[in-house]
């Protein structure tokens, strides 16, 4: 049993300063609550931070992929290759236009799709027709590309611009987790995640990397998708038409100023955000270097994560819902991250998908657990998450028979 006096240890806890209340308690001083100035700081300072012209902040990071979606031109019947991956979203944005999600296996490593897996799907699942890419199986017309940043680690962003340029698609990169990360690319050297997609979309709901409450923002430099995603996130009103005048088809997607104000504060910090985040998950590194029978979260050469979350891998051999029981007895949150979209409910009605089609992502859906992971997670803290694992893995590794028995009358 842990110690019932220790102070429990949450999974994800925001960052908040002063500065913060400040911002948040100016706009409360004024009569403008929505669409005001705070906005426009938030997006032009968050344009800056990602290099692009143009960032459309929003209601939440799945308000953002719908409108990138609809900005993409993908409808009704159109086919996406995702991942089964990520949280569900990223999926659930291609169901509110009637398109399919088409997925397709992930890299064991980094727990993304690669370019090279894609391109191979596209390869054998489609042929190219006076209408595009179109299914051998259904049919149906390929439009784009959805890749995801899972964990903040971003994705091969290069190599996916290479597929979708060689097969006519669109790319909207899901950058939701992987604000601050970075990939370096051949030709431009390093680039934040979620700048070169043709639009990308980020999240700052209160575990991220830096919050808002709740929001998201698309970053684009095309100016097309940039004017649509601002219609539609207003009700399909014009940035210049007048109240009640609205040009096309929208959404209640705003951010409110309050929000942009805590966004603004949390950019402004964000230096001193990334350097702490990236110093929990060195300790925990560290920490956690002498466990057998665990597998941390690692980044590729060619990336530098600002982790969204510290998800590592134990074996199928050990009993994950016991073990979380056991840490939580312990006063350690802990928690599975994520189950494989093509299993949920709607998506296996919808698309007859079964258990044994994507076995690196069922694989990782069954061995990874998020541990508790925020900026001010002390040395003592680590040590006693670090403790309660090791000791949680030995309890499990006990009760796991060395030898099947025997069954008599059998041979």
């Amino acid at each position: 049993m842990g110690d019932p006096l220790r102070e429990r240890i949450p999974l994800s806890r925001p960052d908040i300063s002063d500065l913060e209340v400040a911002e948040v308690l100016s706009v409360l001083r004024t009569p403008t609550l929505s669409l005001g100035p705070k906005l426009r700081e938030f997006e032009e300072r968050m344009a800056a931070i990602l290099n692009v012209r143009h960032a459309v902040a929003v209601s939440s990071g799945t308000a953002g992929l719908h409108l990138a979606v609809r900005a993409a031109g993908i409808g009704v019947g159109d086919e996406v290759i995702t991942t089964p991956f990520s949280f569900v979203a990223s999926a659930n944005a291609l169901l509110f236009e009637r398109a399919v999600p088409v997925f397709v296996d992930i890299d064991d490593d980094t727990l993304n799709l690669t370019p090279e897996g894609v391109d191979e799907a596209i390869e054998r699942l489609y042929t190219s027709t006076p209408r595009g890419l179109v299914s051998w199986f259904s049919g149906r017309r390929l439009a784009g590309l959805l890749p995801v940043d899972v964990f903040g680690h971003p994705v091969d962003i290069e190599g996916f611009r290479v597929v979708a340029e060689r097969w006519g698609l669109h790319l909207i990169e899901d950058a939701c987790e992987a604000f601050g990360s970075e990939v370096q690319t051949r030709a431009l050297g390093w680039v934040k995640a979620g700048s070169l997609a043709d639009v990308s979309v980020f999240a700052f709901y209160p575990n991220k990397q830096i919050t808002t409450g709740e929001g998201g923002l698309i970053a684009t430099n095309d100016d097309r998708v940039a004017r649509q995603c601002r219609m539609e996130r207003n009700q399909g009103r014009g940035e210049r038409s007048v109240w009640l005048d609205h040009e096309t088809l929208g959404f209640n997607y705003r951010m409110d100023e309050l929000s942009a104000a805590l966004g603004v504060a949390q950019v402004m910090r964000f230096d001193e955000l990334a350097r702490r985040r990236r110093d929990v998950a060195r300790r925990y590194e560290e920490a956690l270097a002498g466990i057998r029978d665990i597998r941390l979260p690692r980044a590729r050469p060619w990336a530098r994560v600002n982790w969204f979350v510290y998800v590592i891998r134990i074996p199928s051999r050990i009993d994950r819902e016991a073990l979380c029981a056991t840490l939580a007895d312990a006063g350690v949150e802990s928690r599975a991250y994520f189950p494989p979209i093509h299993l949920l409910p709607v998506y296996r009605e919808r698309f007859s998908y079964r258990r044994g089609q994507f076995p690196v992502c069922e694989a990782a859906a069954r061995a990874t657990l998020a541990l508790p992971f925020f900026n001010a997670l002390t040395d003592g803290q680590i040590a006693a998450v670090a403790e309660e694992l090791r000791r949680g893995v030995q309890i499990r590794n006990a009760t796991i028979p060395t030898s099947l028995p025997q069954v008599s009358g059998r041979p």
